[in-house]
């Protein structure tokens, strides 16, 4: 049974409460985009292989972004990387709703993809300051929060916005706001000392080759491919489900996007509050415990979304309740994978093994699932077409072709529970190098 001395900082939860509401936005800001996929469409003529477009754009800069913004966080003030970033991601939201064109609109939100990609990395290497190992899990599911309920909130605003303002761009401006404020108070934010929580205290020494020693650890690499996997997954379900509902089961864009919003929000409320509770009393009886947790997990997840899509078209329960079965289950993701990051990796190195993390959960996999799902779905509805007999594209034809590329989704939830397995063989003896490394001061070569 893992024990651990470490210290919890006295200021953790009020600093845990003002990331939890800057992820929240962060979330808010990059799905507005997803819900408004049919007006866009058609204001502009897109197909669905530009709508992917639209979210590889924001999710490539975002990796490549990460990775200098990761090491700017290690070696300086978390809190001004991030209200910094805070501020640059709202004023380009802001600036979505002056476009004029489908290029001026990808170049907005590129640069929303750059003010979010100092987020995760620097917010992630701050809590595992804030919270000993043993606290991780609910500390960061609640921080994960932000991300059910920030969908939640722009699944079920979003509509009602452009239903009141009578066009699509107000969400844009109405969601900047409220960054703008929150940034001062991220801005505020008084960090503990690096290492502070940890069993073993480190010399502090700056590390060389940082990249190449994260790279070291086996975990970390397992952890890598599950978050392309997972987010190829996450990307793909929440950018085409407000669409493919509206298609297939033929609802309006404010009642597709609630149907979405209860699928893939409200089950994450659930499954990361209860997931972090879980996966930390799994911990304190095995080490690697709450990786096998989250596997198993996965292929529950995989196996319930495949059933929610081969329901039909017959009943929307039919499909929305196996569906949101298994959205509910792949959050438990979250709250095994990202505590697993911080106990395999020395607090010098964090934000840079997250910015890593990131920049292949999102060049690899954030960007590829909505092109590749959003081609294959051009490419199914055309099959449909020419089997029909028909010579004209229409609705029902996206629709076949959109809801069958989504069978994707549960073959990429199912490969990432072996990624994560593969993840817990490795765990116990990774935690035990970092806390060698942590007591030499020096990590290992």
């Amino acid at each position: 049974m893992p024990d651990s001395t470490g210290k919890q900082a006295p200021n953790a939860w009020r600093v845990l409460g003002v990331l939890f509401l800057a992820n929240l936005l962060n979330f808010y800001d990059r799905t507005i985009p997803a819900i408004l996929n049919e007006p866009i469409r058609l204001e502009w003529g897109l197909n669905d292989t530009q709508l992917g477009t639209i979210a590889a754009a924001f999710t490539l800069v975002y990796a490549v972004a990460g990775l200098p913004l990761g090491r700017l966080a290690d070696r300086g003030s978390r809190a001004r990387v991030m209200g910094w970033g805070l501020t640059a991601w709202s004023a380009f939201t802001a600036a979505n709703a002056a476009a004029w064109s489908f290029g001026s609109f990808l170049v907005a939100r590129m640069g929303v993809g750059v003010g979010e990609a100092s987020y995760a990395p620097a917010a992630n290497s701050l809590i595992g300051d804030l919270f000993p190992t043993e606290k991780r899990s609910r500390a960061l599911g609640l921080f994960m929060l932000g991300l059910p309920l920030g969908l939640l909130l722009a699944f079920f605003t979003v509509g009602p916005m452009v239903e009141a303002f009578g066009n699509w761009r107000a969400p844009f401006v109405v969601a900047a706001v409220p960054g703008l404020v929150l940034a001062f108070f991220v801005f505020r934010i008084k960090e503990p000392a690096r290492g502070a929580s940890e069993k073993v205290q480190s010399a502090g020494l700056e590390v060389e080759r940082p990249v190449r020693t994260v790279l070291q650890t086996r975990t970390i690499v397992w952890i890598i491919a599950s978050g392309i996997t997972v987010n190829f997954a996450a990307y793909a379900g929440n950018g085409f489900l407000v669409p493919m509902i509206q298609r297939y089961f033929g609802l309006d864009l404010t009642a597709a996007a609630v149907t979405t919003g209860v699928i893939v929000g409200v089950t994450g409320l659930i499954g990361l509050t209860a997931g972090g509770w879980l996966a930390d009393a799994v911990y304190k009886r095995s080490e690697s415990g709450r990786l096998v947790y989250g596997a198993i997990s996965l292929v529950i997840a995989a196996v319930a979304t495949a059933a929610g899509l081969a329901a039909g078209a017959d009943s929307l329960v039919a499909f929305a309740v196996p569906f949101g079965i298994g959205w509910l289950a792949q959050y438990a993701y979250y709250t095994s994978v990202y505590p697993a990051i911080q106990d395999v990796v020395e607090p010098r190195l964090r934000a840079t093994a997250v910015a890593l993390y990131f920049a292949g959960m999102y060049l690899l996999g954030g960007a590829f699932g909505p092109v590749v799902v959003g081609f294959l779905s051009d490419r199914l509805a055309a099959s449909a077409m020419e089997a029909a007999g028909a010579t004209e594209m229409t609705d029902a034809f996206r629709a076949i072709g959109l809801h069958d590329a989504l069978y994707l989704v549960p073959a990429a939830l199912l490969l990432t529970a072996a990624f994560v397995y593969l993840a817990s063989r490795s765990f116990s003896a990774d935690a035990r190098r970092m806390e060698q490394q942590l007591a030499r001061g020096t990590p290992a070569a």
